[in-house]
């Protein structure tokens, strides 16, 4: 039996993109860079913010306008302003 074999960033984007977000806002990091080279290779457009707040404020009137939004980034004090 063949059994097709998906990573967790490869699923939560295949996802993201069968609920209607077609960009995620963020800030890459260290821990999250393997995440950011599967979003670079996904359909879903990639948006850099300055900072973790900018990419939350970005997502969320992303999330006003089409109903769903999206940001990452690595983990630390960026955050906890997000």
């Amino acid at each position: 039996m063949l059994t097709a074999e998906i990573t967790v960033a490869g699923y939560l984007l295949k996802r993201l993109k069968e609920i209607g977000v077609e960009h995620l806002f963020g800030v890459p990091g260290d821990f999250a860079m393997g995440f950011f080279n599967q979003v670079l290779k996904s359909g879903v457009k990639y948006v850099r913010t300055c900072n973790e707040l900018n990419a939350a404020y970005a997502a969320d009137g992303y999330a006003r306008i089409r109903g769903i939004g999206a940001f990452a980034s690595t983990y630390g004090v960026g955050e906890l302003s997000a």
